[in-house]
Parts: C-alpha cells; structure tokens; sequence
C-alpha cells in the first residue's frame, strides 16, 4: 500500500506548506517610508515574489507526490546530485562558448555557426529538467536528516520542513544612508537586470533622495521554499540550503520576527544563519560526500605574477577580510567625524586597491558595507569593528551544541539581551 503512504505524505506536506507560507517568507521593509521612497524607482522592475512562491510551491508538491528519494539507494542518490551539479556546470559553459560565438566579429553566420552547440545546449537543458527537481529532493532529504540529528525537530518533524527551489534570483537594490553605514531599505528587483540599468538606478536613487545606494547579487532568499541560486560548487548549494533554512526557523521565533527591527539584530539574523547553515552543511558533506573538500573559498584571488619593483621584491598576498576591515573601520571614523565626502572619496581609492589586486567591486559605498557587514560568522570583512558578530559567535562558543545556540539565541529580540547573555 505504498501509493496509500504516499498519498497521505501529500497530504501532510500540502499542510505544512499552506501553514509555512502564511508565516514564512514574505519581503519587509527595514523603514517602511524609506523604501516607499526607494519604490518610486523600482516598482515597475520589483520582483513578484507571489507568483514565484505560488509556482514553487506547486513545484514542491510534485516532488512530494514523487517521493523521489524514496526510489533510490544512497549511492544513486549520490549519483543524481553528483551528476547533476557536473550538468549545471556543462550548460554554463555552453552558454558561455555560444555567447563568444554570438559576440565574434568574424563570425558572420552565429546561427549557423552555433547549430551544434545549441542542439547539445538543448540536450542538456532537457536533462536538467529531469534531474533538478530530483536532485532538490534529495538535497531536502539529507539536510532535514542531519537537522533532525542535531535536535532540531519536532515530534520527528523538522520544522519548517526544508524546501527550497533552485531558481534564477532577483537582485536586491541596497539603501544606505550617506552619513552612516546603516541599511534602511531593501527592495528586490526582477533577475538579469543590465549592468548599466543598475547603474543608473543607483544614480537615480543617490542623487534624488541624497543616499548611498548598490544593486547585488544575493545568494538565496528566504521565502518559503527558500530561493537558491544555480551553481556548480556543491559546498556552496548545500551551505546556502542550510543557511536559508535557518531563516525560516527564526521567522518562528523572536530573533527572526523582528528581524527588521534594528541593524543589530539584523547581523544577529545573517551571522547565525550563517554559523548554523556552516556547521549543518559541513554534516552534510561529511555524511553524505565525503569526497568534498570541506574548505570553501571565500572570494577567489588574482595576485600578480612576475617580480615587483626594481629590486624583485616578492609578491606579499592580498588578504582580501583584513584590507576590507581596514577600509570599514576608516569609514566609519570619518563619518563619525561627519567627513563624508572624505570617506566616499577613500573608499573609492580602496576600490582601486582592490581592483588591482583581483578583485572587481564594482561600486565600493556605504550600502556595500551595510549589506556584507551583517555576516559576521568570521571575523574581519567590511564588518569592522561592530560588536555584534564576536557576540554571536561567543554565544555559539559557550553553547554546547548548536541546537542549544539556535534556541537561545531565537528566542531574542534585542542585541542588549544578546550582550547581557554573554556578559554572564
């Protein structure tokens, strides 16, 4: 009666997803009348989280039908995930070779010239079709085990279950004010948007309401299901699956419910979403792919080759955190001393810096740091000197295990009750 159990797993699942996303999910605003403000520029490009979250979940539904992991053994479930992130590689390097073919000047038939690349293309997009949602239910599967494991669930239930859905994201348009580093408004915006349209978005918003504004990627987003980005790199996926679905857990709690409430616990959010996606993805690789390297690489380094200088000075390499922790912390004392336009010219000269040593930042401001400041899971970065990061990672420290941590720490609404905590 194995199509009985199924039935009624549906069931259940449909359940908890109607439950989950009347409470999960969802886009506030940090000021609601800063990003009304914000929204007289962007509304007519915002993202439709609605419709997405209605396809998904539609999406969730079949796979739950499907019980896709229920058919296969743990090495075949190895093999779909494992084969899966190998094809999203393959097509994004087609799509890379056929954009080339398109942008050669000395191709004068592209179409005909990239016939076959496109016929494969067209293979392989059909096969991802079929080993996605496949690949995403195993992934749920794994993680919601090792969650369960780590006594996170309830009555054998993780809660929220762990959906998500790999999917192209919006870019999030960041606000700052320009005399402090502070984000008081964030509105998502519609995938793929040009470059330049974002730069002038970005124009249009500084100079209208006199702020510091940045378009960026975002990795996931936690609505219910969770977005995640498509990538190859299968430590990155599964931290992100972890992280996004320590979000929804929050939302359930007093941390996550005033998420908005105040920059401070808004880096309570990240960097705990952040320690605790770490520390379940790293289970997850261990137990499930062992052959992964359990180091991820923060941001990728180009350094310089050759001798430097007239006596071959050896080239020194560049610690991407520690120079942008140098730079948060000047900028901060500068605005502190109400010298703005001094710190938006520094930062700038730090972009160069940070250009010639391989890193292409293409807008260094006080909305840059307001968004990567808040994940503090690891000291230095463009945090500087804030104080909420080694708080969150003392609380962990003390806590014997994460479960312990992430219990504590939810049931927060205030950054003084997180300084009290560790203060004992």
């Amino acid at each position: 009666m194995i199509w009985v159990y199924r039935s009624v797993r549906t069931v259940e699942i449909a359940l908890l997803l109607v439950l989950a996303a009347a409470f999960l999910g969802g886009s506030t605003g940090l000021a609601p009348a800063e990003t009304d403000r914000v929204r007289r520029f962007t509304r007519p490009i915002e993202f439709d989280f609605v419709t997405w979250t209605l396809d998904a979940l539609g999406v969730k539904l079949s796979q739950a039908a499907l019980d896709t992991p229920g058919y296969f053994d743990p090495s075949a479930r190895h093999r779909i995930v494992t084969d899966y992130v190998s094809l999203v590689g393959q097509i994004q390097n087609d799509e890379g070779q056929l954009n080339l073919i398109y942008s050669n000047p000395s191709i004068h038939d592209p179409v005909s010239a990239s016939l076959s690349l496109r016929t494969d293309l067209a293979k392989l997009d059909a096969r991802e079709e079929l080993l996605g949602p496949m690949a995403e239910s195993i992934l749920e599967s794994e993680v919601s085990t090792v969650i369960a494991g780590e006594g996170l669930a309830f009555g054998g239930q993780v809660l929220p279950p762990v959906l998500f859905h790999i999917t192209p994201l919006p870019d999030d348009l960041v606000v700052s004010p320009r005399n402090k580093i502070q984000e008081d408004a964030a509105v998502s915006l519609v995938p793929g948007l040009a470059v330049d349209r974002q730069s002038g978005l970005e124009d249009q918003v500084d100079q209208a309401l006199n702020v510091s504004s940045l378009v960026t990627p975002v990795g996931g987003i936690a609505t219910y299901p969770t977005m995640v980005e498509q990538v190859t790199d299968l430590n990155w996926l599964s931290d992100t699956i972890s992280h996004e679905w320590t979000h929804n857990w929050l939302t359930l709690r007093p941390l996550g419910l005033n998420y908005d409430s105040s920059p401070e616990v808004r880096s309570m959010n990240e960097t705990t979403a952040d320690i605790s996606g770490g520390e379940i993805s790293a289970i997850v690789r261990k137990r499930y792919y062992p052959e992964l390297s359990a180091g991820v690489v923060d941001i990728p380094v180009s350094l310089p080759s050759g001798p430097v200088g007239p006596k071959a000075i050896p080239v020194v390499p560049f610690d991407f955190r520690a120079e942008m922790h140098t730079t948060r912390v000047h900028v901060d004392a500068l605005l502190a001393a109400g010298k703005i336009d001094a710190a938006e010219a520094y930062m700038n000269q730090r972009r160069q810096i940070f250009w010639d040593n391989g890193y292409p930042i293409r807008k260094l401001n006080q909305a840059y740091f307001a968004f990567y400041g808040a994940y503090e899971d690891v000291p230095g970065g463009a945090a500087g000197e804030d104080p909420v990061g080694p708080a969150v990672r003392e609380l962990r420290a003390r806590s014997k295990t994460l479960a312990d941590f992430l219990n504590t720490i939810g049931a927060m609404s205030s950054f003084q009750q997180l300084q009290a905590a560790v203060s004992r």
